[in-house]
């Protein structure tokens, strides 16, 4: 196993060589495809810092909220069956936190700069 670089910095040395160096020089559709691919690199980064944090603690959620223990697509899965049959709803203690706070896990990563997200950050403090 290497030390160093991590693959989270060598993935965002990529990243930032490609919008500071390349992306400058590069016109057109291929500057669209460019940008496509920085954005690709930078949601990975930001996979590989948070997703793990973010899976634990929505798996835990999960458990304490179903009762029950599994993976947490396996978790996840049972909490869609128990919403569609009806069995639990937004009345269900926890639930709503729990869905509220996998969605601001999940933007974390996939849109850390979509506005409604940062106002609702802003709520929280």
């Amino acid at each position: 196993m290497q030390d160093e670089p991590t693959p989270t910095e060598l993935i965002k040395a990529v990243a930032d060589f490609l919008r500071n160096e390349i992306a400058p020089a590069i016109k057109g559709h291929n500057s669209f495809k460019l940008r496509v691919g920085i954005n690709a690199l930078d949601l990975v980064t930001r996979q590989l810092a948070l997703a793990e944090v973010g899976d634990a603690t929505e798996a835990a959620r999960l458990k304490a909220l179903l009762d029950t223990d599994g993976t947490l697509m396996e978790l996840n899965r049972a909490l869609s069956e128990k919403i569609a049959s009806g069995e639990v709803d937004l009345a269900t203690p926890g639930l709503p936190e729990h869905l509220w706070q996998t969605t601001m896990d999940k933007l974390a990563v996939d849109q850390p700069n979509y506005a409604s997200y940062k106002r609702e950050l802003g709520n929280k403090v």
